[in-house]
């Protein structure tokens, strides 16, 4: 037990910046978590065999918390269209599911790969504040369920909430933005909880990870960034009504870049 007092106090602080981060950009917690993560590990000396798993799993986990309060603060606001978070669900499930048990049997190098490109994916939508034009209605079960499938199988491989695929598409099938953004924060809690135990699933016996880990999923990390992240994306959501969110998306996507261009630079 007293091993992990450092890692709680390292994820303390990765919980109070990403939940500070995705409260006031709705974007960006796993994108912070994730690499954040994977310094722990590297200090911790977990291999890196399973390094990227653990923190997409840790990171998947630690969402299930911040989106039930995301969630319920914009349900209160009436912005969750929860006809359309009906038919996304059972393609957001199986695609997280089945991503997060693929994702086992990728090795850590692809999955590190995986999500630096994404990474610089988000940062360029973020510098050139790219959003589609909305011209089309939102598409019938089957459409919706495909399309939940791949948002749930790529948030599994970068272990993200999604926000950064679901907005868009629910802003292009002419859905308002304030309702997109609530709809995704819904959208969020089942693509954590079927990645988070996608992950444990996964992970069940595998070799090599440190002790409090279920599956791949970190305890004592999760604990310290959950415990961290929930008061401050409220916080963040606040600071939001003051600040210069379009500059401090650019600031963010630069970051992100940084972060990219770090972790390729390791791989290389």
């Amino acid at each position: 037990m007293s091993a992990w007092w450092p890692v709680l106090a390292a994820c303390l602080g990765v919980g109070v910046v990403a939940g500070f981060l995705a409260g006031l950009l709705g974007v960006g917690g796993g994108l912070v978590i994730v690499p954040a993560l994977l310094f722990v590990f590297h200090a911790l000396g977990v291999a890196d065999l399973h390094a990227q798993h653990l923190a997409l799993g840790t990171s998947l986990a630690t969402i299930v918390v911040t989106s039930i309060s995301s969630l319920r603060a914009h349900h209160a606001r009436g912005n969750v269209r929860w006809p359309a978070f009906r038919a996304i669900t059972p393609g957001i499930l199986l695609g997280t599911f089945a991503g997060a048990q693929f994702a086992g049997l990728l090795s850590d190098v692809a999955l590190k790969w995986f999500f630096v490109a994404f990474a610089y994916v988000v940062a360029a939508q973020m510098l050139l504040d790219a959003k589609p034009k909305p011209h089309r209605q939102l598409p019938g079960w089957r459409g919706m369920s495909l399309w939940g499938g791949v948002i749930g199988l790529v948030s599994s491989w970068v272990g993200i909430g999604g926000g950064s695929m679901s907005v868009p598409f629910l802003a292009w099938h002419n859905v308002p933005v304030k309702a997109a953004i609530g709809t995704s924060a819904a959208i969020g809690l089942p693509i954590a909880v079927a990645g988070a135990v996608g992950y444990v699933v996964s992970g069940w016996g595998q070799s090599a990870l440190p002790a409090g880990s279920l599956g791949f999923v970190y305890l004592p990390a999760l604990f310290g960034i959950a415990v961290a992240s929930f008061p401050l994306a409220k916080a963040g959501a606040a600071a939001a009504q003051r600040l210069p969110v379009p500059v401090l998306k650019k600031c963010f996507a630069a970051l992100l870049i940084v972060l990219a261009t770090r972790m390729a630079w390791q791989l290389t």
